[in-house]
């Protein structure tokens, strides 16, 4: 990790008196300049980065939600790692988003503005540890002033002060106050790597598992507030169309229903100022809808339930069934006339001794959060207050400034807790309709809540995906051309595809990957890993295709393939086979599979996560699907928290488990069919297979990769090659349980 130069990043670190405590900051130099600050007592409104207060209790106020992946954690553990602090005292707070629109850079340091869900960030570190290591020097310092003696003589360990030669000590809360009117000479360098106590060497607690296991995390939907209403929320079932027509005065007399209120998309005030979201505000639109609210949200269900309501599909009606897509997709790819992405040599001169052409299809996938949609939001004519589960506080704070028309100063969000994202809470779509509905019954707290049902109907999905590869094997059945395009709709991002390590290694002269998009009306967005969940499966399975076209061991394949490419690669590959026993026979209707890839950068070496999957499956002849293990490896550099690091590589197998075996929505007359998990299942406990996750492949090369969205890769194609070993059929599409994969 590179050694942070504060000048050179235009930050200082400024202390404050709070509470009997100490308050440390980061503050841009510019910001400090226009506003005549330096430093001094905080505004309560405006909360730091780090408060040491009078009784040890260490706060760290981070601009990372908590989606259950421990990002506030991660935060909190680099200050931690160099403040030398008790790590039971640790507590977290999440920052507001206004106060980086009223002084930016207050946050958003050493990255662009985002105050989204990843973990770790290799130019956030350096800042976050540099405020602990601050800290403990004023801490040093004040404790020396006290007892008049040198700070070298100091030592900080456990939030315990020890003047070493006579053995006094202090506690951190017993000096804070001091600690923040010492002036450091200038600010301490951080420990080398060699010297963490605590980054990579123990395995803390996500710090908000006692809240969740005692009932005291406080999610979106356990908001309340005084005078609060509910309302029950519907929205056209096509995406995109809109309210015909509905009958209010139906409904108004039944018991504790107060208002209807109605979702018009075209009814946006719009921004007062120039707004920065992070992600922009398209998918963010408002889709057409009518809500009831009512003292209770079970009165406003029922009351929703009974309204008499037509709506106008619109143009989602043309795309009546799942086969015209794919249809359409088809037409498409036929033309190999996509937008150029990658090219090298020149595929279309090569005299192949063997070419192979193959199309593989992902479809729509629902997020499946455990907390369904929600909100809850006070409109006045000239504030707005929201509660929200957001992934992303700036991308929610400018669509409710949007959707409000309320100027910036007087938005205010409160962030909570998140019951499960994997990308649904990005865009702010669901923000939008939270305020669209507070706006209409102003001067109450409304808590909008999406039903189960209609949460899975209004997703933000996984793109629908197609791909077909061509590529010429030379006589060694090696691959000497390889064609490839992938046709989707709406959001689809091209990493795992454009940036392909086998395109990059050199082992294939003439390549070319392109894209094309098909536009729909189904709203798409971030979906755990985006595209790359299915880039991963479509190039996996073809490269085993190739392997046995070539006559040739899909493992021993991949590794002349990657030889001259990053060694951690075939490290994966081989110690996830060795483990797994590849090659050691198997009964008829069992097989192998092996798939390897990398989030987000398998286009480079020694970056991102690396993963490796051997899946061992069982066919039954009447097509039953059973797979019995997973072994895994991966290299992300290294880890910083081995626990947090394997809870997300088990969650996100689980999650590449359930995405291939059982995902998919159906798409009838414009309409998602599937409302309920009674027809989208989700994976038992007692379905899991034994998940083997070997630790031997970590490079120790230096960096802290992302790792959870990674593992979701290679489960699906090392399932599907592994049924190919088993019984010879060739799976290129998922879901596999909508599959024939009867045997004789």
């Amino acid at each position: 990790m590179t050694q942070m130069k504060m000048s050179r990043r235009k930050f200082l670190i400024t202390s404050a008196t709070v509470a009997g405590g100490l308050s440390l900051q980061l503050v841009p130099i510019d910001a400090m300049a226009a506003t005549g600050k330096n430093g001094g007592q905080r505004d309560s409104a405006l909360s730091p980065w780090l408060t040491i207060q009078a009784d040890d209790t260490i706060i760290v106020t981070v601009p990372t939600p908590e989606i259950g992946n421990g990002a506030s954690t991660q935060q909190a553990m680099n200050i931690a790692e160099e403040l030398a602090c008790d790590w039971q005292r640790v507590n977290v707070e999440f920052a507001s988003f206004s106060r980086e629109y009223k002084q930016p850079g207050s946050y958003a340091v050493g990255m662009q503005p985002f105050f989204g869900g990843h973990s770790t960030d290799h130019e956030r570190m350096p800042y976050t540890m540099q405020l602990g290591a601050s800290a403990r020097e004023r801490l040093k310092l004040a404790a020396a002033q006290r007892w008049n003696v040198s700070i070298t003589e100091i030592e900080a360990r456990n939030s315990v002060l020890k003047h070493l030669p006579s053995g006094r000590t202090l506690r951190f809360g017993e000096v804070a106050a001091e600690a923040a009117s010492v002036v450091l000479e200038s600010e301490p360098s951080l420990k080398p790597q060699s010297e963490w106590t605590l980054l990579g060497k123990t395995k803390p607690h996500k710090v908000q598992l006692p809240k969740v296991v005692n009932g005291s995390a406080k999610y979106g939907v356990d908001v309340t507030r005084p005078g609060m209403v509910y309302a029950a929320l519907r929205q056209s079932p096509v995406h995109g169309g809109l309210l015909k027509s509905h009958d209010p005065e139906a409904v108004l007399s039944m018991p504790g229903v107060r208002a209807v209120v109605v979702i018009d998309p075209s009814a946006t005030p719009g921004s007062p100022v120039d707004a920065s979201p992070t992600f922009g505000f398209e998918g963010s639109e408002c889709r057409s809808g009518v809500a009831v609210i009512a003292d209770h949200y079970w009165q406003a269900k029922k009351a929703l339930d009974a309204l008499p309501v037509e709506w106008d599909d619109g143009l989602g009606a043309f795309w009546n069934s799942d086969e015209k897509i794919h249809e359409r997709q088809d037409r498409i790819l036929d033309r190999w006339a996509g937008a150029p992405l990658t090219k090298s040599g020149n595929v279309d001169t090569v005299k192949a001794a063997k070419t192979i052409e193959a199309t593989y299809r992902t479809p729509f996938c629902e997020h499946a959060t455990m907390e369904p949609l929600n909100g809850t939001a006070l409109y006045t004519e000239d504030s707005l207050e929201l509660w929200h589960s957001t992934q992303d506080m700036q991308q929610a704070f400018w669509v409710a400034v949007d959707e409000s028309g309320v100027h910036p100063d007087r938005v205010t969000i409160h962030q909570t807790m998140v019951g499960g994202g994997f990308g649904r809470r990005v865009i702010g779509d669901d923000v939008r309709a939270v305020v669209a509905v507070a706006r209409q019954y102003p001067g109450v707290p409304v808590k909008v809540i999406w039903s189960r049902e209609e949460t899975t109907q209004q997703g933000a999905y996984r793109t629908q995906l197609a791909a077909r590869f061509r590529a010429g094997l030379n006589e060694q059945g090696m691959l000497e051309s390889l064609e490839g395009e992938t046709c989707f709709s709406g959001m689809a991002l091209n990493l795992g595809f454009t940036d392909m390590a086998y395109a990059f290694s050199g082992a294939i002269p003439n390549v070319r990957l392109a894209a094309s998009n098909l536009p729909m009306h189904i709203a798409t967005g971030a979906y755990r890993a985006p595209c790359y969940n299915a880039h991963a499966f479509t190039v996996e399975t073809f490269i085993d295709e190739c392997a046995v076209a070539g006559g040739i061991d899909p493992l021993e394949y991949r590794l002349k393939l990657l030889a001259d490419w990053d060694p951690a690669w075939s490290h994966c590959l081989k110690l996830a086979a060795e483990r797994a026993g590849w090659g050691k026979p198997l009964p008829k209707g069992q097989g192998r599979g092996i798939a390897i890839s990398n989030w987000p950068h398998s286009g480079e070496k020694q970056a991102g996560a690396t993963v490796c999957a051997v899946a061992h499956v069982e066919v039954s002849q009447e097509g039953k699907l059973t797979v019995h293990s997973i072994d895994f490896t991966f290299d992300c550099g290294r880890t910083v928290n081995l626990d947090a690091v394997l809870a997300q590589l088990e969650g996100g197998i689980i999650f590449g488990l359930n995405m291939s075996l059982n995902e998919g929505l159906t798409i009838v007359d414009g309409a998602v069919v599937e409302s309920n998990f009674d027809r989208y299942p989700m994976l038992k406990m007692a379905d899991i297979p034994e998940i083997k996750i070997h630790l031997e492949a970590l490079s120790g090369h230096d960096r802290f990769a992302i790792i959870g969205e990674a593992p979701v890769g290679p489960i699906g194609p090392a399932i599907g090659n592994a049924i190919y070993q088993a019984i010879g059929k060739r799976v290129r599409s998922t879901p596999f349980r909508k599959q024939d994969l009867s045997w004789s």
